[in-house]
């Protein structure tokens, strides 16, 4: 699997979301056909590059491609939220090492600064919710709740705490939650995208459906930001706020939507 032909001097750039917002696995094309017939179309007519911006690991994201029968690669993909891939000439994804780099270890550091407030907090967590606190490779630090109801409540209850250390966030999506460094998410990821590709952040697009996509689709980060119909009500909030796109149509054909009606 290749990238479409390369775009020398890009004009756009379009940045989605995967799972529930590219991706619905309940349907039997879990990203729709129209889809990659809209991107070919972007490609030829407004010279646009395009990437999967998702919370996914870098081998999961690689598993969704081929489960979605993927006939073409995106330029680039934004994994964990943080880490930028390349596909290269065989269609093997490698790292930006230098943002990479830099990120792993700005988290890292973050981590060993936070362990008191981290600690605290899974304290607080084990005691008064049934939530998994959870760490694992690459991601030192992660909540799991039971229901998005008792997510909120903890994100609620946890924030103070959060403010102890002025870097340390977290990128939330439905009942999954994961501790990270304030300045690396999927907004300030992207930038560093348009940085690559010469770009303003005016030529941005971005869509996603949940807290995690928050970022990337302010203006701070994005030109243009749409949501598909199931978008949480924290993320169509933020797209009526700055006159954005919300679509009619749910997950993947909410997007073919929202680009056809926005770039034609």
């Amino acid at each position: 699997m290749r990238t479409l032909d390369a775009c020398e001097k890009p004009d756009l750039l379009l940045s989605f979301d995967f799972d529930g917002t590219l991706h619905d696995p309940s349907d039997s094309h879990p990203v729709p056909i129209a889809f990659f017939e809209t991107i070919k179309n972007l490609r030829e007519t407004r010279n646009a590059v395009w990437g999967i911006n998702t919370g996914r690991s870098m081998p999961h994201v690689v598993e969704g491609l081929v489960e979605s029968k993927f006939p073409f690669l995106p330029d680039w993909v934004i994994a964990r939220e943080r880490e930028i891939f390349f596909p290269n000439a065989f269609g093997r994804f490698q790292p930006h090492k230098a943002w990479n780099t830099r990120c792993t270890k700005d988290i890292h550091q973050l981590f060993k600064k936070s362990r008191k407030t981290l600690k605290h907090i899974r304290q607080f967590v084990e005691e008064h919710t049934g939530a998994q606190y959870i760490e694992l490779d690459g991601d030192p630090a992660g909540l799991i709740s039971r229901t998005e109801e008792e997510m909120e409540w903890i994100v609620e209850r946890i924030a103070p705490l959060i403010n102890e250390v002025p870097e340390l966030g977290w990128q939330r999506n439905s009942i999954y939650l994961r501790f990270g460094h304030k300045n690396y998410q999927k907004g300030s990821t992207l930038s560093e995208i348009t940085r690559l590709h010469e770009l303003d952040i005016s030529q941005n697009f971005a869509m996603g459906d949940s807290h995690n996509d928050i970022e990337m689709l302010s203006k701070e980060y994005s030109g243009q930001a749409a949501c598909p119909a199931n978008a949480v009500s924290a993320i169509r909030k933020v797209i009526e706020s700055r006159n954005g796109y919300i679509a009619k149509a749910a997950h993947g054909n909410g997007v073919v939507e929202a680009l056809r009606a926005i770039y034609g």
